[in-house]
């Protein structure tokens, strides 16, 4: 990889490479909005990464809450992937269709429970695709293990602690939304929503992380994120319509060597969804010279 590159980014030429080692797990972590108009379990069934493993994001979450894909618990996420054969110490490597939308959560999810070898495919299923790569449409079948968590409750912000750094600044927050959304100008696409943002928050669209499903140069993550507004020397919280796209921000500040930042699991969703929570329209401040 250049050193340009993230080190938590691997590309197809190095998995295609690595495909059948006995300690690699291959994960479809692929998710989409209804306005994406994809099925990803359909697309798993129809053509898959050779051993991948299809990784739902909605199944595997805590369903006591009405949020969601919310974080499972430690002990349910440690028995739903070891019944799926991940240990804790196996190489991960993660994609979804896109390339770089749903992936980098479940990349987050396994490291804020213990598991340190993970990483993202470069480009995703769509430019695996392209460039004529193997698939197979048989489901994998391994050996059921024991996933013995670490779970890391530093990288998680509930509610409560979110109004605490909204009320108190303490904490720069980064959220992942449109820009239209960020400001209130388009609808948000769950029902029920209120639209707008946290007071103080910044605006660092998901999108703008990768061009064709690639992650961007690490200067030029350092870039966006700096032009957004975010002092990379300070802590951040991210945040996003339901927890999915946050992660993208945290895989580029974790890329830049960012280590000081949270994820809001409930995000817009349960933000957004209550009426006593504060929420401010239109753009962000000005970032200050």
């Amino acid at each position: 990889m250049s050193e340009e590159k993230s080190r938590f980014v691997v590309s197809a030429d190095w998995l295609q490479a690595e495909l059948g080692k006995s300690d690699l797990r291959v994960l479809d972590a692929s998710f989409y909005l209804p306005a994406q108009k994809r099925d990803a379990d359909a697309e798993y069934a129809a053509g898959h990464i050779p051993g991948a493993i299809r990784f739902d994001q909605d199944k595997i979450a805590d369903h006591s809450v009405p949020l969601p894909h919310t974080i499972p618990s430690p002990e349910l996420f440690a028995a739903e992937v070891g019944k799926l054969g991940i240990g804790e110490t196996d190489r991960i490597v993660v994609y979804d269709g896109i390339g770089m939308f749903a992936s980098p959560r479940v990349w987050w999810l396994f490291r804020v429970m213990g598991a340190r070898n993970v990483y993202v495919l470069d480009g995703g299923l769509d430019g695996w695709k392209s460039e004529g790569r193997p698939l197979e449409t048989t489901v994998p079948r391994y050996e059921p293990t024991v996933f013995k968590p670490t779970y890391d409750a530093s990288k998680v912000v509930t509610l409560d602690a979110m109004r605490d750094i909204v009320a108190s600044g303490a904490l720069q927050i980064a959220d992942a939304r449109s820009a239209g959304r960020f400001a209130a100008l388009e609808p948000e696409p769950r029902a029920g929503m209120r639209s707008g943002h946290m007071p103080g928050a910044r605006n660092l669209p998901s999108g703008v992380f990768a061009a064709q499903g690639r992650f961007k140069s690490l200067p030029e993550l350092k870039q966006t994120i700096e032009d957004a507004g975010i002092d990379l020397s300070k802590p951040v919280v991210t945040s996003c319509g339901s927890g999915i796209t946050a992660a993208i921000i945290t895989l580029a500040l974790e890329s830049l060597g960012h280590t000081d930042n949270k994820l809001y699991d409930g995000s817009w969703s349960e933000w957004g969804g209550r009426e006593d929570t504060p929420v401010v329209t239109g753009p962000p401040e000005p970032v200050k010279a």
